[in-house]
């Protein structure tokens, strides 16, 4: 089955969609071939997401991978992991330098995006690697040390967020349900700016957690299972609810013309 992009084809919604809702308040916004042009240049806090159609499950290329490289665990050949994680587990500071210098900018920018802020980040990735640090004699070479590092930052980022909405439910705010965020495209319309970002914050926690691991940062379903302890199976299909969802939300209804044809 093809996976599904962000800039297909738009079909008809009997459900208003996000563009209805905006141009019942705003007036008409640019469509369709504008929009279509947007979709394919968005970006999440100025990082392209590929929108381009591929096999569902593959990977993403290299030259469609925010920092021009492949995913975070799969730059490391099992040699140099194996060397990481011996480094660290026999409490070797360069190892932990090394690990930092190879990652911490990728683990700065995933916090970055889960949690919505940079101040929130940078604390988020201090204490992955002093729980790295505690945590080491735990690990058993299941997975690769970068990935079991991920996943330890992706606790910690959700750690974090539970601790800000309850706050949050104390002090009678309003829970944030998913952080604010910017998307950036060139020459974007501020409405189709604004849908987006709305239908983005429509997603499920998981579904633009999987969304993001995958499509912004990179990783392979393999290791978003081994992150977020789940099959990759469930990977892959979270990612396509995500993109299914996405795409019904932010899709325009055809023209009245169009749909005479």
């Amino acid at each position: 089955m093809g996976a599904m992009g962000l800039a297909l084809p738009w079909k008809a919604s009997a459900v208003p969609t996000e563009w209805e809702k905006f141009e019942a308040v705003n007036g008409a916004v640019p469509r369709p071939e504008q929009s279509a042009s947007y979709l394919a240049e968005i970006s999440w806090n100025g990082t392209r997401i590929s929108s381009a159609p591929r096999e569902w499950g593959t990977r993403v290329e290299p030259s469609e991978h925010p920092t021009g490289g492949s995913s975070p665990a799969a730059v490391e050949p099992a040699s140099e992991d194996a060397a990481l994680a011996a480094a660290c587990q026999s409490g070797d500071l360069h190892g932990y330098e090394r690990l930092y210098a190879m990652h911490g900018a990728r683990m700065k920018n995933l916090a970055r995006n889960v949690l919505g802020n940079s101040v929130d980040a940078e604390d988020a990735v201090q204490e992955t690697f002093l729980k790295v640090q505690r945590s080491i004699a735990s690990f058993r070479g299941q997975s690769s040390f970068v990935t079991w590092t991920y996943r330890i930052l992706i606790n910690t980022c959700y750690d974090a967020r539970r601790s800000r909405l309850r706050k949050k439910e104390v002090a009678n705010e309003e829970p944030e349900d998913a952080p604010q965020r910017e998307l950036r495209a060139p020459g974007a319309h501020p409405t189709l700016r604004m849908a987006l970002e709305r239908a983005l914050a429509r997603l499920t926690r998981h579904q633009r957690d999987v969304f993001l691991l995958y499509e912004v940062e990179g990783f392979r379903h393999a290791e978003i299972a081994a992150m977020l302890e789940i099959t990759a199976a469930a990977s892959k299909n979270t990612l396509f609810q995500a993109k299914k969802s996405l795409r019904q939300m932010l899709e325009p209804p055809r023209s009245s013309s169009a749909e005479a044809r």
